[in-house]
């Protein structure tokens, strides 16, 4: 499974499961970009562990047009070259439809949807033929129990998903793969935010493991997909989640 060689762009890339992805890509012999939002700290930090000769870590909002193409920049300028592409930034504010605003939506829409559909646009011309994008998706979209404050969540995911489909067949004539992955409930610091125990301990009986994932847990299926070994590869969704979905 080895990615050496390799360069990878991974929005949201400092914290939960992005840095387990960028740090198990650095072990398996690739440089990662990583971007983040604000919190400067966690991106150094990141940095100084997995070594600023693999690493480097752009400041900008993946919902936005520009930053995205001054990451594109930023990546080529540093180490020449796009193979793995992971938009994995994103927002899940919990709003139903009585409290829903457009502000609200256009905020999840702007950072789940569109984010990730113009960062391919920007990066695919940095991408050679064998190159993968790899988008994120929720294990919520196959599950049957959820609360519908997901809503707004819910509906970026799945216009992801669809999205998945149509680029697998538009990249397909430039040798491009283009598949998503869909966590289920992970053991991130967002996640497990303001969850008491018993909470959490709810949500693990709901998966047949009785746990909950871990970031190691995705980082290491994503390593997979990223790797050369997944060629044929294209316009997929596949869920981690333990069974849970």
């Amino acid at each position: 499974m080895s990615l050496a060689g390799k360069v990878a762009l991974i929005t949201g890339g400092t914290k939960g499961i992005g840095a387990a992805i960028a740090a198990k890509f650095v072990k398996e012999g690739a440089a990662v970009v990583v971007s983040y939002s604000a919190d400067s700290a966690a991106a150094e930090k990141l940095v100084q562990e997995l070594g600023a000769d693999k690493v480097l870590a752009v400041q900008g909002d993946a919902s936005k047009v520009s930053d995205l193409e001054r990451l594109v920049k930023a990546t080529v300028e540093k180490f020449k070259q796009i193979d793995v592409l992971i938009p994995n930034a994103g927002t899940m504010p919990m709003i139903d439809l009585e409290h829903l605003t457009e502000e609200s939506y256009q905020r999840v829409m702007d950072v789940n949807t569109k984010g990730p559909i113009f960062l391919a646009q920007k990066a695919v011309p940095h991408m050679r033929a064998g190159s993968k994008i790899l988008f994120v998706s929720t294990t919520l979209t196959a599950a049957t129990n959820f609360t519908p404050g997901y809503l707004p969540y819910m509906a970026s995911k799945g216009a992801i998903e669809q999205t998945v489909r149509v680029l697998a067949k538009d990249l397909a004539s430039k040798g491009i793969t283009v598949n998503a992955f869909a966590p289920g409930p992970t053991a991130t610091d967002l996640f497990l935010k303001d969850k008491p125990e018993a909470v959490l301990n709810h949500i693990k009986s709901l998966n047949p493991f009785g746990k909950i994932g871990d970031p190691n847990d995705i980082a290491d299926f994503v390593a997979m997909l990223a790797s050369d070994g997944t060629k044929w590869l294209s316009g997929q969704t596949i869920r981690i989640n333990g069974a849970a979905a």
